[in-house]
Protein backbone atom coordinates (compact mmCIF):
# COMPACT_ATOMS: atom_id res chain seq x y z
CA UNK A 1 0.00 0.00 0.00
CA UNK A 2 1.39 3.29 -1.01
CA UNK A 3 0.93 6.34 1.19
CA UNK A 4 2.05 9.79 0.50
CA UNK A 5 2.32 12.38 3.24
CA UNK A 6 0.67 15.68 2.41
CA UNK A 7 1.60 18.94 4.04
CA UNK A 8 -1.07 18.66 6.75
CA UNK A 9 0.58 15.55 8.25
CA UNK A 10 -2.15 12.96 7.54
CA UNK A 11 -1.50 10.14 5.10
CA UNK A 12 -3.44 10.16 1.85
CA UNK A 13 -5.23 6.88 1.03
CA UNK A 14 -4.47 5.38 -2.36
CA UNK A 15 -7.19 4.38 -4.81
CA UNK A 16 -6.81 0.67 -3.91
CA UNK A 17 -7.77 1.40 -0.31
CA UNK A 18 -10.67 3.62 -1.40
CA UNK A 19 -12.03 0.76 -3.49
CA UNK A 20 -11.70 -1.70 -0.63
CA UNK A 21 -13.52 0.72 1.77
CA UNK A 22 -16.32 1.08 -0.76
CA UNK A 23 -16.54 -2.69 -1.05
CA UNK A 24 -16.60 -3.00 2.74
CA UNK A 25 -19.46 -0.51 2.98
CA UNK A 26 -21.32 -2.32 0.20
CA UNK A 27 -20.75 -5.65 1.94
CA UNK A 28 -21.91 -4.23 5.29
CA UNK A 29 -25.08 -2.86 3.67
CA UNK A 30 -25.77 -6.24 2.07
CA UNK A 31 -25.23 -7.95 5.43
CA UNK A 32 -27.61 -5.54 7.16
CA UNK A 33 -30.20 -6.10 4.44
CA UNK A 34 -29.86 -9.88 4.80
CA UNK A 35 -30.09 -9.59 8.58
CA UNK A 36 -33.27 -7.53 8.35
CA UNK A 37 -34.84 -10.00 5.88
CA UNK A 38 -33.94 -12.90 8.16
CA UNK A 39 -35.42 -11.11 11.19
CA UNK A 40 -38.66 -10.55 9.28
CA UNK A 41 -38.78 -14.22 8.28
CA UNK A 42 -38.17 -15.23 11.91
CA UNK A 43 -40.99 -12.95 13.06
CA UNK A 44 -43.33 -14.41 10.41
CA UNK A 45 -42.44 -17.93 11.51
CA UNK A 46 -43.00 -17.18 15.20
CA UNK A 47 -46.30 -15.39 14.53
CA UNK A 48 -47.50 -18.27 12.34
CA UNK A 49 -46.75 -20.74 15.11
CA UNK A 50 -48.51 -18.54 17.67
CA UNK A 51 -51.58 -18.18 15.45
CA UNK A 52 -51.74 -21.95 14.95
CA UNK A 53 -51.54 -22.51 18.71
CA UNK A 54 -54.23 -19.86 19.30
CA UNK A 55 -56.46 -21.55 16.72
CA UNK A 56 -56.04 -24.93 18.39
CA UNK A 57 -56.77 -23.32 21.78
CA UNK A 58 -59.92 -21.65 20.43
CA UNK A 59 -61.07 -24.94 18.94
CA UNK A 60 -60.51 -26.68 22.27
CA UNK A 61 -62.55 -24.00 24.05
CA UNK A 62 -65.32 -24.45 21.46
CA UNK A 63 -65.33 -28.20 22.03
CA UNK A 64 -65.42 -27.63 25.80
CA UNK A 65 -68.40 -25.30 25.38
CA UNK A 66 -70.28 -27.86 23.28
CA UNK A 67 -69.60 -30.59 25.85
CA UNK A 68 -70.73 -28.25 28.62
CA UNK A 69 -74.00 -27.64 26.76
CA UNK A 70 -74.59 -31.39 26.48
CA UNK A 71 -73.68 -31.82 30.15
CA UNK A 72 -76.26 -29.14 31.02
CA UNK A 73 -78.89 -31.03 29.06
CA UNK A 74 -78.14 -34.23 30.98
CA UNK A 75 -78.15 -32.30 34.26
CA UNK A 76 -81.68 -31.08 33.62
CA UNK A 77 -82.77 -34.62 32.70
CA UNK A 78 -81.27 -35.73 36.03
CA UNK A 79 -83.16 -32.99 37.91
CA UNK A 80 -86.42 -34.00 36.22
CA UNK A 81 -85.87 -37.68 37.10
CA UNK A 82 -84.97 -36.72 40.66
CA UNK A 83 -88.19 -34.73 41.02
CA UNK A 84 -90.09 -37.68 39.51
CA UNK A 85 -89.30 -39.65 42.66
CA UNK A 86 -91.67 -37.42 44.68
CA UNK A 87 -93.95 -36.12 41.91
CA UNK A 88 -95.56 -37.59 38.83
CA UNK A 89 -93.10 -37.68 35.95
CA UNK A 90 -95.03 -35.16 33.83
CA UNK A 91 -95.01 -32.66 36.73
CA UNK A 92 -91.26 -33.07 37.24
CA UNK A 93 -90.57 -32.39 33.54
CA UNK A 94 -92.96 -29.43 33.61
CA UNK A 95 -91.14 -27.93 36.62
CA UNK A 96 -87.76 -28.27 34.88
CA UNK A 97 -89.21 -26.77 31.69
CA UNK A 98 -90.68 -23.84 33.64
CA UNK A 99 -87.40 -23.22 35.49
CA UNK A 100 -85.47 -23.14 32.21
CA UNK A 101 -88.09 -20.83 30.69
CA UNK A 102 -87.79 -18.45 33.66
CA UNK A 103 -83.98 -18.49 33.44
CA UNK A 104 -84.15 -17.70 29.71
CA UNK A 105 -86.61 -14.84 30.34
CA UNK A 106 -84.34 -13.42 33.06
CA UNK A 107 -81.30 -13.57 30.75
CA UNK A 108 -83.31 -11.88 27.97
CA UNK A 109 -84.42 -9.14 30.38
CA UNK A 110 -80.81 -8.44 31.36
CA UNK A 111 -79.84 -8.40 27.67
CA UNK A 112 -82.58 -5.90 26.84
CA UNK A 113 -81.51 -3.62 29.69
CA UNK A 114 -77.92 -3.62 28.49
CA UNK A 115 -78.99 -3.03 24.89
CA UNK A 116 -80.99 0.03 25.97
CA UNK A 117 -77.89 1.44 27.66
CA UNK A 118 -75.96 1.46 24.38
CA UNK A 119 -75.34 5.05 23.36
CA UNK A 120 -75.39 6.23 19.79
CA UNK A 121 -72.11 7.64 18.49
CA UNK A 122 -73.49 11.19 18.44
CA UNK A 123 -70.21 12.95 17.58
CA UNK A 124 -69.54 10.57 14.71
CA UNK A 125 -73.07 10.97 13.37
CA UNK A 126 -72.75 14.76 13.58
CA UNK A 127 -69.44 14.79 11.75
CA UNK A 128 -70.88 12.48 9.08
CA UNK A 129 -73.83 14.85 8.59
CA UNK A 130 -71.34 17.69 8.00
CA UNK A 131 -69.24 15.62 5.59
CA UNK A 132 -71.14 16.47 2.36
CA UNK A 133 -70.83 20.19 3.13
CA UNK A 134 -67.11 19.87 3.85
CA UNK A 135 -66.44 17.70 0.82
CA UNK A 136 -68.23 20.01 -1.62
CA UNK A 137 -65.63 21.49 -3.92
CA UNK A 138 -66.10 25.11 -4.70
CA UNK A 139 -64.93 26.81 -7.85
CA UNK A 140 -61.93 29.08 -7.29
CA UNK A 141 -63.14 32.53 -6.22
CA UNK A 142 -66.73 31.36 -5.55
CA UNK A 143 -67.75 30.63 -1.95
CA UNK A 144 -71.04 29.30 -0.69
CA UNK A 145 -70.43 30.51 2.86
CA UNK A 146 -68.66 33.39 4.49
CA UNK A 147 -65.25 33.14 6.05
CA UNK A 148 -65.41 33.40 9.87
CA UNK A 149 -64.66 36.82 11.33
CA UNK A 150 -62.06 36.74 14.11
CA UNK A 151 -62.01 39.45 16.76
CA UNK A 152 -60.50 39.34 20.26
CA UNK A 153 -59.65 35.65 19.93
CA UNK A 154 -63.25 34.68 19.04
CA UNK A 155 -64.37 33.32 15.68
CA UNK A 156 -67.88 34.33 14.68
CA UNK A 157 -69.45 31.76 12.34
CA UNK A 158 -73.19 31.63 11.50
CA UNK A 159 -74.08 33.18 14.82
CA UNK A 160 -72.00 30.61 16.77
CA UNK A 161 -68.90 31.59 18.70
CA UNK A 162 -65.80 29.42 18.74
CA UNK A 163 -62.58 30.07 20.69
CA UNK A 164 -59.60 30.26 18.34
Amino acid sequence: MAHSVPTNGRPRVSSDEETSIGMLVQSAMADVSTLIRNEIELAKSEITQSVKKAGIGAGAFGAAGAMLAFAGLFFFVFVAQLLAIWLPQWAAWLIVFGALLLAAAFAALIGVRFMKKIEKPERTMESLRELPEVMHREAPGARRRDVPVVSNGQAQLRGDSYVV
